[in-house]
């Protein structure tokens, strides 16, 4: 009763019995307990009345379990675990409030090997952009190996599939666009501003039906050494093993399959289907001409 009151400030004996499944005597007779207890409820006659509390009621640590307690800091710890939001604070404070000890539970590290500072100065600035609703330029490498440069509304942050994005509202094309983090260089706060509220951009990848997708099942031998990585980038629903370090994969069927599987370099073969089998061979042929060329005469 105390949450629902300190969040809508008024309501009605009659909502509140309705809500909490009781008489409307119930409900009176445990306002006058928690008021006999030292909370500021009161009520109001007349239209526009109703059962209210004190604007300036603070919640007592003693109406909040020691489990409701425990959620909240672990909460906050996810949060301060991230280091891209101030929460170190909040932590303090509420830790002390509640009396809880120092948990830290989690450790959360979403910049790359290696670019830690880089990374961070660089979703500092686009979060500042974003809070204070100001435009942004950067140059962004397209997967055609193309870099243009960009102004942009910059209206989220978004984390998925191991990698940070930006969804924004593109000045230039007059439409939203989502930009890979790690693609973003030479970024640059501007003066011009925009309004937030104007703008309700998509999901940063909307799901397509399944007649969008066309799968292709991969039959591969891998190496024990590189076993590892079909856990870290399939599904597990996605891996049937056969065993003797045979695997049939569920796989997006895709121009760049050859180009990621060389990424397994000698670890991994593929054994069908034949036509798959066949790329490969093309694929390989293509590399070694490379290094067969004139250069090396």
């Amino acid at each position: 009763m105390v949450y629902l009151l300190m969040d809508q400030k008024r309501i009605t004996a009659n909502d509140l019995a309705t809500h909490f499944e009781v008489s409307k005597r119930t409900i009176l007779r445990d306002i006058n307990t928690l008021s006999a207890a030292g909370v500021p409820i009161y009520t109001r006659q007349g239209k526009g009345g109703g059962i209210c509390i004190h604007d300036h009621f603070v919640l007592n640590k003693a109406f909040i379990s020691e489990d409701e307690k425990k959620q909240i800091l672990f909460a906050l710890q996810s949060m301060a675990a991230t280091e891209l939001l101030e929460t170190d604070q909040t932590l303090g404070r509420l830790r002390n409030f509640f009396a809880g000890p120092k948990q830290d539970w989690i450790e959360v590290d979403f910049s790359r090997w290696g670019h830690s500072a880089t990374d961070a100065a660089k979703f500092d600035t686009l979060k500042q952009a974003i809070l204070s609703e100001s435009a942004v330029s950067f140059d962004y490498l397209s997967p055609q190996g193309a870099s243009k440069n960009r102004e942009v509304f910059p209206l989220r942050m978004a984390f998925k599939s191991k990698a940070w994005y930006l969804v924004s509202f593109c000045t230039v094309r007059d439409e939203y666009r989502t930009f890979k983090f790690s693609r973003i260089s030479n970024l640059t706060r501007l003066d011009k501003t925009f309004d937030n509220r104007a703008y309700v951009p998509p999901k940063i990848e909307p799901e397509l039906p399944p007649a969008a997708h066309r799968y292709v099942a991969v039959t591969v031998r891998i190496a024990p050494e590189a076993l590892y990585r079909l856990y870290d980038e399939f599904l597990e629903d996605d891996i049937t093993p056969h065993g003797d370090g045979i695997f049939t994969l569920r796989m997006e069927q895709a121009p760049w399959i050859p180009d990621y599987v060389l990424s397994f370099g000698t670890a991994l073969e593929v054994l069908a289907p034949a036509y798959l089998r066949e790329e490969m061979r093309t694929h390989v042929e293509k590399i070694k001409n490379k290094y067969l060329s004139k250069h090396d005469a």
